[in-house]
């Protein structure tokens, strides 16, 4: 599973690093709703919930559905606005500028995302605004979800311009509450980095900076398809005409342990990056790799020689005496859990012994967190 964006033909300029405080105030509001996604954020997120006047607290909770457990991609409104800069605003004002601009069909896909996430890599979909099947698709989902999302899912499609002017107050209202000060305290780093990943692209070349970005990030040999390591399948391409050539990465300090890509149709390719993570004895695994830990443990007989592998190294004939089985069916499951990481193999004399990692078993919890979220 992976998301692959098409740069076949792009020219190295227009792969380019920014700052977007739109975006991170997506993140912000996300980890408010999810705090549980984001322990190191605990502080921040208890003190500026229990700072919040409590009837912009009763509104967020309207449209929380565009943050909470999906991104909304009107939040990189710039990457969807034909005929733009492709490049974020400056500032929120700015940025809420170019949402403005965004036509109603478009933003009420974007805005009610949730309603065909099966459906988020077909182009063409049809709109709710024109297309009773449409509409009463996105009834029907928002229903599913409660009263209170089905009034606002209504509301938006029966007539867009009052909702859209509601939610730009309400964003509006976020950055006077807690999003200003956040954001003058976050963009001087997430610019410097906006900076050094871009002297990193030029003087060194894209496999470098992808590495630098997220080891979940690779380039093939020809340097023609970008791979992001998610537990989900999509394709962008940076040379759609339609929305002008790019692909853009713009930082984010909230973001961790999300690494999320706009590849929707007819938008530009966004990469948006988490700025740090918490320490790591090793490199992060691939999702396969998680997927390959956790099949590997399936197996009750792999369960009790880890047992003893955990207490103590072991060869091959002694494992195979304690559980009463042939050494050759020991061996077998004792490759499988070595192609997974999970024990490590010495030579003692003329014995071969084998050992439980225990550092990687303890870190397969936070591994599968963060290879879900990400």
């Amino acid at each position: 599973m992976s998301v692959t964006i098409d740069i076949a033909g792009l020219p190295a300029e227009r792969i380019a690093f920014a700052t977007s405080p739109l975006a991170e105030l997506c993140m912000t509001l996300h980890a408010l709703s999810q705090p549980a996604h984001h322990p190191a954020l605990h502080s921040w997120t208890r003190s500026t919930t229990a700072s919040l006047d409590p009837c912009l607290a009763e509104r967020l909770l309207e449209a929380d559905f565009m943050w909470r457990s999906s991104f909304s991609d009107i939040f990189m409104a710039f990457a969807g606005v034909p005929g733009g800069s492709g490049r974020p605003g400056a500032t929120l004002a700015e940025e809420l500028d170019v949402l403005d601009r965004m036509d109603d069909e478009r933003f009420v896909l974007a805005a009610l995302e949730h309603c065909w996430l099966a459906l988020y890599n077909e182009g063409g979909a049809p709109s709710p605004l024109t297309d009773a099947a449409a509409r009463a698709k996105a009834l029907e989902t928002a229903a599913a979800r409660g009263p209170a999302r089905l009034e606002f899912t209504r509301r938006l499609l029966d007539d867009p311009s009052p909702v859209r002017a509601w939610l730009r107050r309400l964003l509006e209202d976020c950055d006077e509450a807690f999003f200003a000060e956040t954001w003058r305290r976050i963009e001087p780093r997430q610019s410097a980095d906006v900076r050094h990943k871009t002297e990193v692209l030029r003087h060194r070349g894209l496999p470098a900076v992808l590495k630098e970005v997220s080891s979940a990030l690779s380039v093939d040999e020809a340097h023609t398809v970008i791979t992001a390591d998610k537990m989900v399948n999509g394709q962008a391409t940076a040379t759609d005409p339609a929305v002008g050539p790019g692909l853009l990465f713009i930082p984010t300090n909230f973001g961790w342990p999300h690494l999320l890509v706009l590849h929707a149709p007819g938008w530009m390719p966004v990469v948006h990056y988490p700025l740090e993570s918490p320490e790591l004895a090793s490199e992060p695994p691939s999702v396969e790799q998680v997927q390959r830990r956790m099949e590997a443990l399936a197996h009750p007989m792999r369960m009790m020689l880890c047992r003893s592998l955990a207490r103590a190294p072991y060869t091959t004939s002694e494992l195979a005496r304690v559980y009463r089985i042939s050494a050759p069916e020991v061996s077998r499951h004792l490759a499988v859990l070595k192609r997974a990481g999970l024990i490590h193999t010495h030579r003692q004399g003329r014995y071969v012994q084998h050992q439980l990692d225990l550092s990687v078993v303890a870190r397969i919890g936070p591994d599968l967190i963060e290879g879900i979220l990400r």
